[in-house]
């Protein structure tokens, strides 16, 4: 479905990433962990199209990535839930998650998604008429999610979608994601909180200054000596 072959983003002078490889396949739940300043958000945000390339390879379904505007990367089937949400705080919920589907292919089944997104998030429904910046922080986070839905995405990303959530939340968010996941939908998923991340995913890749560290079947990175050590606090 996705694949990445040796991607370089760089800020003026800066680079940001080196030689990246990574895929996503169909139905698959992969995450990319790794700590602050990683690369791990200019990572995603190349792949939704809001950084460009300097060098390598990005296609979607056989489509070369590199050759679309920004825009049309959700009409392609990809939606980026971003960091720390960025909701329309004067809005209401309703009318956030209808600013999901506003491409035309998405509108034509708002109802029927709406419906769906509705049923994943029961709160939603009850506070649907509120403004969103009303809303506590794992509802915010719901409402985000739920306006990437609403583009009916074959791929959905997620930076950091636990940043700033109380601990009972998180456990409850990550759920949510996996039950996304398991309705048919890809979903890359890039996260501070390793354990969790590598408990729902089924591979992972570890960022590392930009650069890929590691990667593998996320039930062997998680039992990795080398990322116990280094990011769960485990010693021998």
């Amino acid at each position: 479905m996705l694949e990445l072959k040796n991607i370089k983003v760089a800020y003026g002078p800066a680079t940001a990433l080196w030689d990246v490889s990574l895929q996503v396949n169909t139905g698959e739940l992969v995450c990319v962990v790794g700590p602050n300043a990683a690369g791990k958000t200019t990572l995603i945000n190349a792949i939704a199209g809001l950084n460009p390339l300097q060098s390598g390879v990005m296609t979607f379904n056989g489509t070369d990535l590199t050759k679309l505007e920004p825009h049309m990367f959700c009409d392609a089937g990809i939606a980026l839930v971003p960091e720390s949400r960025r909701l329309f705080v004067e809005m209401s919920v309703m009318e956030n998650l209808e600013l999901g589907s506003f491409i035309p292919k998405a509108k034509i089944h708002r109802a029927q998604t709406l419906e769906m997104v509705l049923e994943l998030f029961p709160i939603l429904k009850e506070k649907s008429h509120q403004m969103a910046g009303s809303l506590s922080g794992g509802q915010q986070q719901m409402v985000a999610i739920g306006r990437a839905l609403m583009a009916k995405p074959q791929l959905l990303l997620l930076d950091e979608p636990s940043l700033g959530l109380a601990p009972t939340i998180v456990h409850d968010m990550f759920a949510i994601i996996k039950k996304v996941n398991q309705e048919g939908i890809s979903v890359l998923l890039v996260e501070q909180n390793v354990t969790m991340a590598l408990e729902v995913a089924s591979r992972g890749y570890v960022l590392e200054e930009g650069r890929v560290a590691i990667e593998g079947a996320a039930s062997d990175l998680l039992n990795s000596p080398q990322i116990q050590k280094a990011y769960l606090g485990i010693h021998e």
